[in-house]
């Protein structure tokens, strides 16, 4: 059974609010990457709509993933999670132009509430 390695970079933003997680976990061959709002490291306040925000989550899941030596064209699977699910066409057609030819298993599910007032959130799991 292989180790579990803590995944980190300053190009995306720290846990929110301190809590106790990690950016991303690699272990057994994958990098699980927690969920990722649109904020921009640095900074506090998320800005933009569905588009910008989902342009910007991806920044963050590209950092993250590089960092831990895979890249978005790795991804195997994703989770979204959408304030409202009428932003979903507009969600993937950004979506559509990060994840290529070969998409990644996906489910996407609206929720009540997701922290800060961010419209997307998406987790990830990709092959190291």
């Amino acid at each position: 059974m292989s180790e579990k390695q803590v995944v980190r970079t300053e190009a995306a933003p720290a846990p929110f609010q301190g809590a106790p997680y990690s950016q991303a976990i690699a272990a057994g061959g994958f990098v699980f990457v927690s969920g990722q709002l649109g904020l921009k490291p640095g900074d506090s306040a998320i800005s933009g709509g569905i588009q910008e925000q989902t342009e910007q989550v991806f920044a963050n899941l590209k950092a993250i993933l590089e960092e831990a030596g895979s890249g978005l064209d790795r991804l195997v699977k994703t989770t979204v999670f959408l304030q409202r699910l009428d932003d979903f066409q507009a969600m993937n057609e950004i979506y559509a132009g990060h994840v290529g030819e070969q998409p990644p298993a996906r489910a996407t599910v609206e929720v009540a509430k997701l922290p800060s007032g961010a419209l997307v959130e998406i987790e990830a799991i990709a092959l190291l």
